[in-house]
């Protein structure tokens, strides 16, 4: 029992060490627990703002590239660890009304898992539905009358329920618009392509890893939170660090399922900071355009950057085509936008600046999406405007016309942003 005593003692003591944590991340973290998921948290839209095009531009065209909607994740391990534990103490008159809360949570997450990995929920099919319906609405223009639109999605069921969640949306808005779905495994060369990235990032995970040990880890503090009495529920949590990250593990995927009821609030801050920040770095270097490994492990995405233009070339040249609609992966929409320089997901750091300025629950959260907005005068020549989560957004180092409005054909021939 003392010894108990004292660890919870020194857990506390922990919790106010003023250990360097990202201050952006902390406030973010603090204010929406469920960010703390980062690729798991659930689609955040804002409020939408346009810069109007210059005089004579309008809008013809949309390339789009869109990560699949909320879904299941793998394996139900940690949510029958926390369920056992937690039915094994209520038996015994343990639980606190928070360790009630979290075991109905578990449970719901459970049901919602069902089996079976990788899901798109119905959150995740309302996600792609609405940022559809939000896209026709801002363009109405590009999508009027009998227009052509191609769809491709990846050959994995999430990626192409989101796209028919997304295409009935703009179905709904305008029933003229001839819309062709595909899919196969040919198109997974340009929308998948990610082979060997972690041989490629390992080195840097490794200096992620030991940048990351002497950050807090409180893996105590939940004891208090959901047992009535810590020291007799020591004798069923076999391991707190196990149970803690269980119940992380648990309370990343809650949203995705509509889940109401904040399952973070049982778990320390130290807690959910330090696996906040491991999954962000991974995702990260992993992914995006590091110092130490961008250059070999962006470039995988050059096949979808040569299908972006090959067909946006020919849609604005034939005018048969409305929009190019792509549904895949998080991993590749983060090489893409990484390739292209796209502002914030696609910045280029050392792998001690990323929990200061990059994170993972904005840059590629569930149905996270790149849209390429064309836009063309009476002369024929074209813009185009970057959106990244429906933002307007720059490219890192390339000048724009005027805002955010580039003339494709130096984006054309600057495509490489990650070099710059």
């Amino acid at each position: 029992m003392m010894a108990l005593a004292a660890l919870l003692t020194l857990s506390v003591a922990a919790a106010f060490a003023q250990p360097k944590r990202s201050e952006i991340a902390v406030r973010a973290l603090m204010e929406e627990n469920s960010r703390a998921g980062n690729n798991l948290n659930s689609y955040e839209f804002r409020p939408l703002q346009d810069t109007p095009a210059p005089k004579g531009y309008k809008p013809v065209y949309i390339s789009h590239y869109g990560r699949h909607g909320s879904r299941s994740n793998w394996g139900g391990k940690a949510y029958l660890g926390v369920i056992g534990v937690l039915e094994a103490a209520q038996h015994e008159g343990l639980l606190t009304p928070d360790g009630e809360m979290l075991l109905q949570g578990a449970r719901d997450v459970l049901a919602g898992w069902d089996g079976m990995d990788g899901r798109l929920s119905q959150r995740g099919a309302r996600e792609h539905a609405a940022i559809a319906e939000r896209m026709f609405n801002r363009y109405p223009g590009v999508f009027k009358g009998e227009k052509n639109v191609r769809a491709f999605s990846s050959t994995v069921q999430r990626c192409i329920i989101s796209m028919n969640s997304f295409t009935n949306s703009l179905i709904r808005q305008n029933p003229k618009l001839q819309i062709r779905l595909d899919t196969g495994e040919k198109f997974m060369d340009y929308l998948d392509n990610e082979k060997g990235w972690e041989r490629l990032t390992m080195p840097a995970m490794r200096k992620s890893f030991e940048l990351l040990k002497d950050v807090p880890d409180d893996t105590l503090g939940v004891l208090t939170r959901v047992f009535n009495d810590p020291v007799a529920a020591r004798k069923i949590v076999k391991s707190a660090r196990q149970f803690t990250q269980d119940v992380y593990d648990t309370a990343v995927v809650a949203e995705d399922f509509d889940i109401e009821e904040n399952l973070y609030s049982v778990l320390p801050f130290d807690a959910i900071y330090r696996r906040w920040a491991q999954n962000n770095m991974f995702l990260y270097l992993g992914h995006c355009n590091s110092v130490e490994v961008g250059d070999k492990r962006v470039p995988m995405a050059q096949s979808c950057v040569e299908d972006i233009v090959a067909k946006a070339d020919e849609a604005l040249a034939t005018g048969n085509y409305a929009a190019d609609l792509r549904f895949g992966h998080d991993y590749p929409l983060m090489a893409l936008a990484s390739y292209l320089g796209v502002e914030g997901v696609g910045d280029r750091l050392e792998v001690e600046e990323i929990c200061e300025k990059w994170f993972g629950f904005w840059n590629i959260c569930m149905a996270s999406n790149l849209q390429l907005i064309f836009y063309k005068n009476k002369a024929g020549h074209v813009l185009v405007k970057f959106l990244y989560q429906e933002q307007e957004r720059k490219l890192r180092g390339l000048e724009p016309v005027v805002g955010p409005y580039y003339d494709w054909e130096t984006v054309k021939a600057n495509l490489e942003g990650y070099k710059r």
